[in-house]
């Protein structure tokens, strides 16, 4: 047994992130403004070829500017992805919206484009269209972005990308999170690069992220004392926050690339394994593979990700059940869901009845990887065997 545990994704450090640190101390800067908050903002747009960035306090925090933008408030629906990180869907209540959820499709495990297509056609004959659509880029996988974007384009419905867990993603070899009106990245620690905790706003008009900013610093006007005409918020990234992420984004390339060898390494150890089924890749775009998922054959092996989970905690080992779609949790117990397809349970609630994260981190070593792997074809035998018996 390794003496350590081997963890589901933990932060990386460079050692680059010091100096931006440091310079933030050494210039007294440590509020939510200084250079490394601008350089970083810059960083991002350059990365992703975004027209405009602001750096905010958390992932969720950026999802909540991108709806007051799109004016979101209480009567209006938007659609989610049900199949996420509750914080996706969090800030639609902050606002007093309702939700709509969508389901996944078998294809990417994101947002199905049939199911949108439903969802959209229904509210238009209610008269009653979303005043946006939150898309969400799954584990490192883009979803179907061409098909969801013609749709939204038709019916006049703008996109916010949830692309906390895809920086470094692309689709078509456009950058996950500049396909929509607004994109959201997510920096906390079990990110693919992190300052700790954090996120960021992309937009295609800078005047949108222009307002962001304001909002996200308290709404504060242009006057000789502290003038204020709208609720804002303290969304803004510190500087020393920022000085981290620039340490962090100067190798961001290196960690995509880590990630994805961390997958390739298990799709070779488990290629041939009955049982499991990697995450699939579909064609045209590139997944950062954030975190290396798989699905276990839980009905015809008679596996349950539970009793795996426990016995690779048992070897010290960490892995994580795939979200629970939000429509299931009790907190939108009421909320309209639309399926992938209605003759059959949902893609989302089959997927998070047979998957489990294995651990992804960018600083995993190869003989920590062939620990899991042997580690996870140990367990898969043992319940093998007791199955047969």
């Amino acid at each position: 047994m390794m003496q350590r545990p081997i963890l589901l994704s933990t932060p990386h450090m460079s050692g680059r992130e010091q100096v931006y640190v440091k310079e933030a101390f050494d210039t007294n800067w440590i509020s939510p403004l200084g250079a490394n908050v601008t350089a970083m903002e810059e960083q991002i747009k350059a990365y992703t070829n975004a027209n405009a960035a602001c750096l905010t306090s958390s992932g969720t925090a950026a999802i909540h500017l991108a709806l007051r933008l799109l004016e979101v408030g209480v009567g209006d629906t938007v659609f989610c992805a049900s199949f996420t990180f509750i914080a996706s869907a969090n800030p639609i209540k902050y606002l007093g919206a309702d939700i709509v959820f969508i389901d996944s499709e078998p294809e990417t495990w994101n947002m199905s484009p049939q199911a949108l297509a439903r969802a959209l056609r229904d509210a238009k004959e209610q008269n009653k269209l979303p005043k946006a659509v939150i898309v969400v880029h799954l584990y490192g996988q883009s979803a179907k972005m061409d098909e969801i974007v013609a749709m939204c384009e038709q019916y006049g419905v703008p996109i916010i990308e949830d692309a906390a867990e895809s920086l470094g993603s692309t689709y078509k070899g456009q950058q996950t999170g500049t396909f929509g009106d607004f994109g959201i990245y997510s920096f906390n620690g079990n990110k693919i690069i992190t300052t700790s905790g954090g996120g960021a706003l992309v937009a295609k008009d800078p005047a949108m992220i222009e307002k962001a900013v304001f909002l996200a610093t308290q709404a504060r006007e242009q006057a000789p004392y502290y003038q204020h005409e709208e609720i804002g918020y303290n969304y803004r990234m510190s500087n020393v926050s920022a000085g981290i992420g620039r340490g962090q984004m100067e190798v961001l390339a290196e960690r995509v690339a880590a990630r994805q060898g961390v997958y390739q390494y298990y799709e070779r150890h488990f290629g041939d394994v009955d049982g499991i089924t990697m995450m699939p890749k579909l064609s045209d775009t590139v997944s950062n593979h954030w975190l290396t998922a798989i699905t276990l054959d839980v009905k015809d092996l008679h596996l349950s990700p539970y009793v795996v989970m426990a016995k690779m905690k048992a070897a010290n080992i960490e892995t994580r059940l795939l979200w629970k779609p939000l429509h299931l949790q009790p907190v939108f117990a009421d909320v309209i869901f639309y399926s992938h397809d209605m003759r059959q349970q949902a893609v989302c609630e089959q997927l998070f009845e047979k998957g489990i994260c294995l651990p992804s981190g960018s600083n995993l070593t190869e003989t920590e990887l062939q620990y899991v792997s042997e580690t996870m074809c140990h367990v898969l035998e043992e319940e093998l065997s007791v199955a047969v018996v």
